[in-house]
């Protein structure tokens, strides 16, 4: 493999364009992205999001600025940059016929790991699947295929991941399972490429927020810096309510105690 600088940012955009024709979807786009960090591109559908990511993980080709991951270059280092990176994309590709175990499995032995149960077995305890893991795909709730996903594009342990809109299709409670293992990756030392439309989404997880717009970054930093952008608020007393999130939660939270206390008698 070749050397690269450890200085380097895990992923590094400069001056990026891409057009179809005569639409301009990516008008110089420029990011850098810390490692082990999660990193949200936030924007509205058409605003060139997946097209990034497309370019990043060498699916496509700029038209025009430079590209690294990993201190790869992904025009004339593409071999480098796969074996970098892993893609979670916006439906879950799982096989519903095999088991969860069953699924890393099969990623471990196409790429040849000495142990790939060993490996199947870690990740179904960090990703809390390991009860499921017996069970056939097609019986998981949408929260724990999202999940089986992403612990499979972490079978090869790649220094950075791509996800694009992770939690598309979810219901709450299924988001919320997802963010999780997000900030667990990030803890863990991976680099996280988040492209999301939730606003929420981003102000959860990400350490760095840019907001992709026509094409052009027109806003990156931390949450801190980009609500400098706005003006001061003016401080009031307002009573705070709780948030649909909030009463969701306690809601199912209590079902659940209420079922778990009728098992118990």
């Amino acid at each position: 493999m070749t050397a690269r600088s450890t200085a380097n940012p895990a992923i590094r955009v400069q001056g990026l364009e891409k057009s179809y024709g005569r639409l301009e979807v990516l008008r110089g786009v420029d990011f850098d992205v810390a490692p082990g960090t999660v990193f949200a591109l936030l924007g509205s559908n058409g605003s060139g999001k997946t097209t990034t990511v497309r370019i990043l993980a060498t699916l496509l080709k700029p038209d025009a600025g430079t590209a690294a991951v990993n201190g790869f270059d992904v025009a004339t280092q593409p071999a480098n940059v796969r074996e970098s990176f892993s893609l979670t994309g916006q439906f879950a590709a799982v096989d519903d016929i095999l088991s969860g175990r069953e699924n890393l499995l099969l990623v471990g032995k196409l790429l040849r790991l000495d142990d790939p149960g060993t490996r199947a077995d870690d990740l179904l305890d960090r990703f809390s699947l390991t009860d499921a893991g017996a069970r056939r795909v097609s019986t998981y709730s949408g929260g724990m295929r999202r999940r089986l996903d992403i612990a499979m594009s972490l079978v090869g342990n790649p220094p950075v991941i791509f996800l694009d809109e992770p939690t598309t299709g979810l219901d709450p409670e299924g988001r919320i399972e997802v963010w999780q293992k997000v900030k667990e990756l990030a803890g863990h030392g991976t680099t996280v490429l988040l492209t999301t439309q939730y606003l929420d989404e981003a102000e959860q997880l990400a350490d760095r927020i840019a907001i992709l717009h026509q094409g052009r970054i027109i806003a990156n930093g931390s949450l801190s810096d980009l609500r400098q952008l706005l003006p001061p608020a003016k401080a009031e007393y307002v009573e705070k309510q709780p948030t649909l999130e909030e009463i969701f939660l306690a809601v199912i939270g209590r079902d659940d105690e209420r079922a778990a206390t009728t098992t118990n008698r």
